[in-house]
């Protein structure tokens, strides 16, 4: 027992591909083992029943002579039977041919010594007039014998005819038959090892010579690995099929239970995304927009050797991110617009104390109302119209911006608009994206340039709309504005349009795109908590 235990010790410390040779190799040994015992059997049955039916041929054959029944009537019969017995035997291959009487007495027999001697076996079915076969001791050994009766005209048995094969003889026709088996058997037998150890040597290759504990502790942590870890991952095979997602890819994507075998293409992602899962390059960090998330996706190619074995596709979830990086890069115009009316407020008091020390107290006075009713007049502008506290700040800041950018900022006069119940972050992405993009369409056309905004909260639904003095979108170009990539750089990096268009849709409203005769007009209608359908 404690032998046992020792060899099953050792075993599990070999390699799964050591453990799989040992395994095959048995398999194989036993195998071609049993094969050759089989056909030892079989050709052993083989050669005894072909001996039989032999001996049986030859024992009719010669009973139905008719030298044999005339002999049977002279006063010696071997003198005429034993020539004759001995030229068949040598021609048909057998050991012996016995003439004898009804009572056994022997006619003939290869030894003459024992002609006239008693046959040695059964001879009571052929006297009853029936062929039969047998396995008997005899004078010569053991032999397998067939007996048969010779009849004369009238039918009655005169003698009996015996032929037979020795054992011995069967058994030198086994020998050369097992021979061959055994070789065929030691060639089938070292071709079984040579591609059991090609095998072994191929599975040892794919396991990197790890044991099957090894292996499946691997298995099992890797399993849990993707069920933890809250980042997507993909694997995508060289014909870009998906081979594996966790499930943080598939929530992240929303891909159907029979994702896995399926080609990228037929997933249900967006284009950009779907090329970039197809491609074979590596790719870092890149910027791509879901139906309500803001993805980045890394991808790094699988290679052995110089043949690519596909893909594996890394997925962040940064619409969070995003949404905070958009609320942040508002903050910072802020401040930026502060700094800069900070800056400019010194300049105009530095004028004002100027014109007093001058002693035109007059003009420092009218100087200073009137930059003061200009600022003043903005801010109740805003304000008076939009009291919602995220939208007036953020469009008190983006027409400061757009005024050191030489684009007047310009409020709806029928703007009006309380606080609504909707996600801030999701509102400063929204307008702020589409006056960036309205600015800078601005800025491209023919002066002066203008940005005209209308809000305006009415019947269940906020109205955002925006209109800029630039060259226009055509008809084509409209259908890609809200599209990853899209900008009117040229530089393809353009993603403000795209994640207003997200948040939009995220809210459930609607967002177009068109023309009032001199640029471009973004329109959206998102509709109000209580009243979406």
């Amino acid at each position: 027992m404690k032998t046992l235990t020792t060899i099953a010790s050792r075993l599990r410390r070999w390699s799964l591909a050591r453990q799989m040779l040992m395994l095959q190799v048995v398999v194989v040994g036993i195998t071609v083992t049993g094969g050759t015992l089989l056909s030892f059997f079989h050709v052993r049955q083989l050669l005894v029943d072909e001996a039989a039916r032999t001996t049986t041929a030859v024992a009719i054959s010669v009973a139905g002579s008719p030298a044999v029944l005339a002999a049977l009537g002279d006063t010696d019969p071997s003198v005429a039977l034993q020539p004759y017995a001995e030229r068949v035997r040598v021609e048909a291959g057998m050991d012996f041919i016995t003439i004898m009487s009804r009572e056994g007495r022997r006619y003939t027999h290869p030894n003459q010594l024992q002609i006239g001697g008693r046959f040695l076996g059964n001879t009571a079915p052929a006297l009853a007039g029936r062929t039969f076969t047998e396995t008997y001791t005899g004078t010569l050994g053991a032999s397998v014998r067939a007996v048969t009766p010779v009849r004369d005209a009238t039918g009655q048995v005169r003698a009996l005819v015996s032929a037979g094969i020795t054992v011995d003889k069967i058994s030198a026709q086994l020998r050369e038959q097992i021979a061959a088996a055994v070789l065929t058997g030691l060639l089938g037998l070292s071709a079984g090892v040579a591609g059991t150890y090609l095998v072994g040597a191929r599975l040892r290759r794919q396991t990197h010579g790890l044991r099957s504990a090894e292996l499946s502790r691997m298995y099992e942590h890797h399993n849990a690995i993707l069920h933890a870890v809250r980042e997507g991952l993909l694997l995508v095979d060289g014909e870009r099929r998906l081979t594996l997602a966790n499930d943080g890819a598939r929530e992240l994507l929303g891909l159907p239970a029979d994702a896995e075998g399926r080609h990228v293409a037929d997933l249900g992602l967006s284009p950009s995304l779907a090329e970039s899962l197809s491609s074979v390059e590596d790719r870092a960090d890149e910027i791509h927009l879901t139906g309500d998330r803001v993805l980045v996706v890394s991808a790094a190619a699988v290679r052995s050797g110089t043949r690519s074995l596909g893909t594996v596709v890394t997925l962040r979830d940064h619409t969070e991110m995003q949404a905070l990086t958009g609320q942040l890069d508002a903050e910072r115009g802020f401040a930026d617009s502060l700094r800069s009316a900070a800056h400019e407020a010194a300049n105009r008091l530095h004028t004002v104390v100027t014109l007093v020390e001058l002693g035109r107290t007059g003009q420092a006075v009218a100087f200073a109302t009137e930059e003061l009713r200009a600022a003043q007049q903005l801010t109740d502008r805003v304000v008076g119209a939009v009291r919602e506290p995220v939208i007036a700040a953020l469009l008190l800041g983006k027409t400061a911006e757009a005024a050191e950018r030489g684009v007047e900022l310009s409020i709806g006069q029928d703007s009006a608009l309380d606080d609504v119940a909707l996600d801030s972050r999701d509102l400063v992405t929204i307008l702020g994206n589409l006056l960036d993009n309205a600015v800078e369409a601005a800025m491209s056309g023919t002066p002066p340039a203008r940005v005209h905004v209308h809000l305006r909260a009415e019947d269940g639904t906020f109205l955002v709309r925006v209109a800029d003095s630039g060259p226009g979108l055509g008809a084509e170009t409209a259908q890609d504005v809200f599209r990853r990539g899209w900008t009117t750089k040229g530089d393809g990096r353009g993603l403000g349009l795209a994640m207003a268009g997200q948040a939009v849709r995220r809210l459930g409203g609607t967002i177009e795109v068109g023309h009032d005769g001199e640029g471009a007009v973004f329109t959206v209608r998102l509709p109000l908590p209580g009243d979406r359908s």
